[in-house]
């Protein structure tokens, strides 16, 4: 399938696939060193960044094809785990050790194909993950939320101003879809009145969710919004304005994505580095 035929199909599928070009472009004239460097998030490196992505799109495509496989390998991650190895280590372990631009290439050939698959998919098509089942639009729009949001880390430490486009209106969503989960996650009493949001797209097209308000509200750009909820940036670090408790308690724990409850960066510790030299 080329480029264009993604296009015809599940537009999340060639919106992730356009992102992961994005980022294969920022990291490819780098040298292998620069691979094992630190990022701001968990002292993560550029190699467990892309390990972690690439095994994730790897495991997506296998619950679209295979459920039975996907929980095997499911289940082989949980055991590993559960002896005493991290997440991370089992990541390595499965990639064989594979690392800076030979993993990069594996990783952009992969996402390539998981676009493809999930162009031609039925988006209502019920895959596992690892909470409830969910359907393949939702399981590539996730795809594309995380590589999002863990590629910032790269961005802030090669010192780079990313430059959204309007496809983060995906990440956008899955954020306000996420307004009661925030808080049910931290069995909190889910607010009744979601916020007015209104943010300005990359573009500059307006944005709008829930009934307008001067009280109750959230405004600002598509991507600080997004870098909140995703939890690359405090709050306190943008320009997002919140108004109202509701909307102002929301933003200081906004998680859309699953796992159990954390807690945003820091104020002042995820932002773009000065480059050297």
């Amino acid at each position: 399938m080329s480029s264009g035929d993604a296009e015809q199909g599940m537009e999340q599928a060639a919106d992730f696939r356009d992102e992961s070009d994005a980022i294969f472009a920022l990291l490819e004239p780098l040298a292998d060193a620069d691979w094992d460097r630190a990022t701001q998030f968990k002292g993560w490196t550029i190699n467990d960044v892309i390990a972690h992505l690439h095994m994730w799109n790897y495991a997506a495509c296998l619950t679209l094809a295979d459920a039975d496989a996907f929980l095997k390998f499911r289940r082989e991650l949980a055991d590993y785990v559960k002896a005493g190895g991290t997440h991370l280590q089992f990541n390595h372990a499965w990639l064989g050790g594979i690392r800076g631009r030979a993993l990069l290439a594996r990783w952009r050939d992969l996402y390539r194909d998981t676009a493809e698959q999930f162009a031609v998919a039925d988006p209502k098509a019920r895959v596992k993950w690892g909470g409830p089942d969910m359907s393949a639009r939702s399981c590539i729009t996730a795809r594309l939320m995380e590589t999002w949001s863990h590629a910032q880390a790269v961005y802030d430490l090669l010192g780079v101003e990313r430059i959204d486009a309007d496809r983060i209106r995906n990440v956008a969503v899955i954020g306000i879809n996420t307004y009661g989960w925030t808080f049910m996650n931290r069995k909190l009493e889910v607010p009744a009145d979601p916020p007015y949001v209104r943010l300005t797209a990359p573009s500059g097209a307006i944005w709008e969710w829930h009934k307008p308000s001067d009280t109750n509200r959230i405004e600002g750009t598509a991507t600080t919004f997004c870098q909140v909820v995703t939890q690359v940036r405090n709050v306190a670090d943008t320009t997002l304005k919140a108004t109202g408790d509701t909307a102002i308690r929301w933003m200081a724990m906004a998680q859309c994505f699953a796992g159990p409850p954390e807690d945003p960066p820091p104020p002042g510790t995820r932002f773009v580095q000065r480059r050297s030299g």
